[in-house]
């Protein structure tokens, strides 16, 4: 398989440098590293973008997280593998991931749930780090960039 062109983020000058200063100031927040890949795993799953299941997949791995948690990533609700937190987050990854899906696209249970176990600074974190993830999953899905292929530039 073969993307239908070379990747935006690199046709467009700055562009790379724009999204991978955006990540930089998503660091050092106090918002865990193991829920960063959490919801990179999940929204790329809503989103159907085998680039960045794989990528995010593989990332996780090796930054240690256990292989039986990231196959119960797409059966969250039913899995016991995760925390309180980590559910709010999944949680909050599939309504901003979903907003056309429902009238109140982040209802007030799900803000609820995720604002009463994270403070303000990881919140935003993880709200950024939902946002960014879904830029890359829709660049990627629509032009079919492959998993496994490095981004033609």
């Amino acid at each position: 398989m073969k993307a239908r062109m070379n990747h935006p983020a690199f046709v467009l000058p700055g562009t790379l440098d724009a999204l991978q200063a955006l990540s930089k100031t998503l660091e050092n927040t106090g918002l865990p590293t193991g829920t960063v890949h959490l919801v990179h795993l999940r929204a790329s799953q809503v989103n159907g973008c085998s680039f960045c299941v794989e990528m995010h997949t593989k990332e996780a791995v090796e930054a240690g997280e256990s292989v039986e948690r990231l196959f119960a990533v797409s059966a969250w609700r039913e899995s016991q593998r995760f925390t309180d937190a980590e559910r709010a987050a999944l949680a909050l990854t599939e309504a901003m991931t979903r907003l056309a899906d429902r009238p109140d696209a982040v209802s007030d249970e799900v803000w609820d749930d995720v604002a009463d176990l994270y403070d303000e600074k990881q919140l935003s974190a993880l709200i950024m780090q939902i946002a960014t993830i879904n830029v890359w999953n829709r660049i990627n899905a629509t032009i079919r960039q492959p998993a496994g292929v490095a981004p033609a530039v």
